[in-house]
């Protein structure tokens, strides 16, 4: 595993990453199979210290996934950009994690349910009367027919790095150098 090149941008503080995964909203998901790499942006919960995804149990993801379990996750938040007098210090504030580890498929109706309900918490918080339902979990098909599949990510290693803004550099629209 390689570490940060740049030390004084790496994050090390668990419980920072930890808030940062769970209210990201996008993360891209990397695999590789057949001697060819694949990248996909998806939803995704920060839960039981795994990443979890769901999408459908076919196609080129899932054909990848059984390939080559080895994944890598990466998130990463754009929070503006800094401006400087000398061109070359402009700089970008952001946060951004990547997550490595194997991909497998989760086949315990309870854990699946438990990360879809977690999902759902996250991306629609409220917006249900009742949990999910196991049953509903179990027995859904998308409108091509297919099952739904939850993915699970267990790390085996993670890098965090981040360019925290320094608000009276944040570039805005019309601003000049003076």
């Amino acid at each position: 595993m390689f570490t940060v090149r740049l030390a004084k941008r790496e994050c090390t503080d668990q419980d920072k990453i930890e808030r940062f995964l769970k209210q990201a909203q996008v993360g891209y998901l990397g695999l590789s199979a057949d001697n060819q790499p694949y990248v996909v942006p998806m939803n995704f919960a920060w839960w039981n210290g795994a990443i979890y995804l769901h999408g459908a149990e076919e196609g080129k993801r899932a054909h990848y996934l059984r390939t080559n379990g080895q994944a890598c996750f990466t998130v990463s938040e754009h929070y503006g950009t800094m401006t400087s007098p000398v061109p070359a210090h402009t700089d970008t504030a952001y946060m951004s994690v990547i997550v490595y580890g194997r991909a497998s498929f989760v086949t315990d109706l309870d854990e699946a349910t438990g990360a879809m309900q977690y999902m759902l918490d996250k991306y629609v918080p409220g917006f249900y009367d009742q949990p999910l339902a196991s049953s509903h979990v179990e027995k859904y098909r998308s409108s091509l027919g297919g099952k739904t599949a939850i993915i699970r990510i267990e790390p085996s290693g993670m890098s965090a790095k981040e360019n925290a803004p320094v608000e009276e550099k944040m570039f805005h629209p019309g601003m000049k150098l003076r």
